[in-house]
């Protein structure tokens, strides 16, 4: 799947936003000196206390992002560079592989991999050639050290909890030792970024030392990092030697390209009609997928989250009935239409679009057939037009964090769609915390999706640690285990597809329905012209980093 312009088309899971207001983007803002006029000439050098390092705008691009993609740990793979809520590449470290615009593996420090037959070992023989910026050869005794402390570290928000240890055998080759068979730990892999036993402390975060295309050449803690090119990366040279981010708030981001103070500039879908002079709408597809859990228990139990007990079960979606009559009865299109302004696509689960996406999951809308299974599990119309059974009304509320006015517009119009099924839905907004707190109760508008099929994997699993729905499957559970345990990933496609409905039993739709999803939404941003931006992967969660993956690759016209 590629990026592409389209003049006129229409953007954000789960996040803490920074409190790094419109303020603290203008103090970025304020940074990025001689940027271009109207007369189109290209900006001048970004951050004025570097602008003489470098004279030669078209080596360089400045981007905005969100303020929650600067990373409040630094630039640690250990901690959540490149890993956790926002996968992306890590850019300054390298990987021991990585994946293509097709989501295919490819070995990066890795010359060769395989795994035992039982899934318990996998062994990487890597690269002899590759140094760390400070000149020391980075050898498999960096890479055991890398998994190992992620493996060890509490606040690491990389998942590498199926592994028991990884344990170098020689200079080039190291050796992962499972606690269970994971094949899914190559897509955590490809984005793990190797970091130096020799010059690893408390401090690498805002110093980090790399073997990757890029160097961090300045942070500036709220307002923006610069990256330059590694001088001597042992793969292609980079073609844009300097990347400028600027951590904005969305109409600071608007602003910035209004004024051509920045060459790549996210927005909204709001937003995405008004393109700047001088730029053009670049369209990134994404697996960024917005869906509504709905709790499958009857109420009365609870949860113990982080020493916090939470309540769970719903006594209306907790009838499958209802489950299925909401995945039938809501028009995706309609929603897309209106919240989206079209510049999205009808999602019908958390993995459209991927090797291990079931058709199954599909469900064209069909109002007429939502309201019979309403009424065959005897849900019946009451003076107000909401429905009733048993003395219990079809009503129950939905939450969304209230710093998301996309997720507030989605919640309003499946409210009012819900609403003509005979089902009242009454919204409820709040701080992350407070939604946190009826996860396990309430349907909530949540934001999932990145390139691997631990996301499905996380939702529905028994275990899983967004299973907000509460649904335990046996049947299920079996077979993203025998997915999981494959050789190869490949092989594993099927056994995901199964988990999703094997004919009797799954996740599905026509099965337990633990979720609606909604839609995927497009990632926008305003492009200045003449900037070739390069085949993109389909991009996860989360406007931030992704975007610039393959960033070395991206030059002037």
């Amino acid at each position: 799947m590629t990026a592409g312009r389209q003049a006129g088309r229409a953007v954000s899971r789960r996040s803490f936003v920074k409190a790094a207001g419109v303020g603290a983007a203008a103090l970025a803002l304020g940074s990025i000196a001689g940027c271009a006029g109207s007369d189109g000439e290209r900006r001048q050098d970004a951050a004025s206390s570097s602008a003489a390092a470098d004279d030669d705008a078209s080596s360089q691009v400045i981007v905005s992002m969100t303020v929650s993609s600067e990373p409040a740990a630094g630039f640690d793979p250990l901690r959540s560079w490149g890993c956790g809520e926002h996968v992306h590449e890590p850019l300054i470290q390298s990987t021991l592989i990585t994946t293509d615009v097709n989501l295919a593996f490819q070995n990066d420090l890795a010359r060769s991999y395989e795994c035992s037959e039982d899934g318990m070992t996998w062994t990487f023989v890597i690269r002899d050639d590759v140094r760390f910026t400070d000149g020391e050869p980075l050898t498999a005794s960096d890479v055991a050290f890398t998994i190992n402390g992620i493996v060890n570290a509490e606040a690491s928000e990389a998942d590498l909890s199926m592994v028991r240890e990884a344990v170098a055998l020689d200079d080039t080759t190291v050796e992962i030792r499972m606690a269970k068979p994971f094949n899914a730990l190559l897509y955590t892999l490809a984005v793990v970024g190797i970091v130096p036993e020799h010059a690893y402390g408390e401090d690498y975060g805002a110093h980090p030392v790399g073997s990757g295309r890029y160097v961090l050449e300045q942070w500036d803690r709220g307002q923006q990092a610069i990256l330059r090119a590694n001088p001597d990366y042992y793969g292609e040279a980079p073609l844009m030697e300097r990347v400028v981010v600027v951590f904005m708030e969305e109409d600071a981001s608007l602003a910035a390209a209004q004024s051509g103070q920045v060459d790549v500039a996210y927005t909204a879908a709001s937003l995405a009609a008004s393109v700047p002079a001088g730029y053009d709408l670049l369209n990134c597809a994404s697996v960024d997928s917005r869906g509504i859990s709905l709790p499958v228990a009857e109420p009365g139990g609870v949860k113990e989250m982080a020493g916090v007990s939470c309540p769970t079960g719903n006594a209306v979606t907790s009838d499958v009935a209802v489950r299925r009559a909401l995945n039938y009865g809501i028009d995706r299109q309609a929603l897309v239409d209106a919240v989206l302004y079209g510049y999205g696509a009808v999602a019908y689960s958390v993995s459209d679009g991927t090797p291990w996406a079931s058709d199954d999951m599909r469900c064209a809308y069909d109002f007429d057939a939502a309201c019979a299974l309403l009424d065959e599990a005897g849900w019946t119309p009451g003076a107000d037009g909401v429905r009733e059974k048993d003395g219990q009304r079809a009503a129950f509320d939905l939450w969304y964090p209230s710093s998301d006015s996309v997720r507030q517009a989605m919640a309003a119009e499946f409210s009012n769609q819900a609403q003509k099924l005979g089902i009242k839905v009454s919204l409820r907004s709040g701080s992350w915390d407070e939604v946190y707190a009826r996860q396990y109760a309430d349907p909530v508008v949540w934001g999932w999706g990145n390139n691997s099929p631990i996301e499905m994997y996380n939702l529905n699993y028994s275990q899983g640690v967004g299973n907000y729905a509460g649904y335990e499957n046996a049947a299920t559970d079996a077979h993203f285990d025998e997915a999981l345990a494959q050789p190869r990933v490949e092989d594993s496609y099927e056994y995901w597809k199964l988990a999703q409905w094997d004919g009797s039993a799954g996740f599905a739709p026509q099965g337990a329905a633990t979720w609606v999803w909604i839609a995927n939404i497009d990632h926008l941003y305003f492009c200045r012209s003449g900037l070739d931006v390069a085949d993109q992967k389909p991009h996860p969660h989360g406007h931030g980093w992704s975007l610039v993956n393959n960033v070395d690759r991206w030059s002037w016209a």
